[in-house]
């Protein structure tokens, strides 16, 4: 099984307009609501790819109740861990030529008995896993160190470990030795206190990070694919071009398809080829949507793999 972790989870508001202007008027061709988190998406990508996941997440409040009612019609097993404050609402809008505005709330404060509650919910699940995704941003207040103490713990139950957080928490959480990060572009810049800009700026920032302390390193590069850093080398994975219509998620497919990928056996970078076909796949794909297998199998072979170094 796939654990995953949305510690910060929202209901996603989406809107698709037909443009986004300022001081003129747009209109609105559609809405939707989803149950949202880097976790969560990523935990509706493994199971619509036919693999075993349970997405472990915060809940509260009656946005929390609207949130379980959007969870249960997302088809895979859910554990929600009660917590006393709303959880956030997030707003993200699309328009037909693929411009995107995201909004997110900061999310509840947790109280200690909260995060205790988690962290008990995690160590029971990790027995029956063989990965725990570790996504999205810590709501204000929770101790920073809070994803490192859950890749130690995973890694005394012998369970792989993917982080894919932000700022201070991704900070602490690669120096624990996760067995990947998976950080985009702004969030390995943030991490390296540096413009990435070149080609020759993604190859140092991926062996920069690895050489931080997690196993491997995969960074994300949005339409350019992703840059990936192990054992054996540095390699770039390379997308063919498709037309961009909403990048929203595409971060969370790679992760997702990623570990997917390795629970079939591949080996890492072809794995990370699945990844990046995914997230272009689902790039290519209007509002908040995710690409499905079939969709992903069609990129797969298009996806070029160069040896950086």
């Amino acid at each position: 099984m796939i654990l995953t972790l949305t510690i910060n989870p929202a209901i996603d508001h989406n809107v698709i307009a037909d443009r986004l202007v300022f001081e003129d008027r747009a209109y609105i061709l559609a809405t939707s609501e989803t149950a949202g988190g880097r976790g969560i998406n990523a935990s509706y990508v493994i199971k619509s790819f036919g693999g075993d996941t349970l997405a472990i997440s915060t809940c509260g409040g009656k946005s929390g109740d609207r949130f379980r009612q959007l969870l249960c019609g997302l088809g895979f097993a859910a554990e929600c861990v009660p917590i006393q404050n709303e959880i956030r609402t997030n707003l993200t809008i699309t328009d037909r030529q693929g411009l995107t505005v995201k909004l997110n709330q900061p999310g509840p404060p947790l109280t200690k008995e909260e995060l205790n509650r988690l962290y008990s919910a995690v160590e029971k699940r990790l027995d029956g896993a063989s990965w725990l995704l570790i996504c999205g941003s810590l709501p204000p207040g929770v101790p920073p160190g809070f994803y490192s103490r859950l890749v130690k713990l995973a890694r005394a139950h012998g369970v792989k470990t993917l982080l894919d957080t932000d700022g201070d928490a991704l900070i602490e959480g690669v120096e624990a030795g996760p067995t990947v990060v998976a950080p985009n572009q702004q969030e390995a810049e943030r991490l390296l206190n540096t413009a990435l800009i070149t080609r020759g700026h993604f190859l140092e920032a991926a062996t920069r990070i690895r050489d931080m302390g997690p196993e491997s390193v995969i960074l994300s590069l949005g339409s350019r694919g992703a840059v990936a850093a192990t054992a054996a080398g540095v390699f770039e994975v390379i997308p063919p071009r498709v037309e961009a219509v909403c990048p929203i998620g595409a971060g969370d497919a790679l992760a997702a398809a990623f570990t997917w990928a390795m629970e079939q056996g591949r080996d890492f970078v072809d794995a990370v080829r699945w990844g990046v076909a995914a997230g272009t796949a689902t790039a290519s794909l209007p509002g908040v949507t995710f690409a499905t297998l079939d969709q992903t199998k069609e990129l797969h072979p298009r996806v070029e793999i160069r040896k950086g170094r």
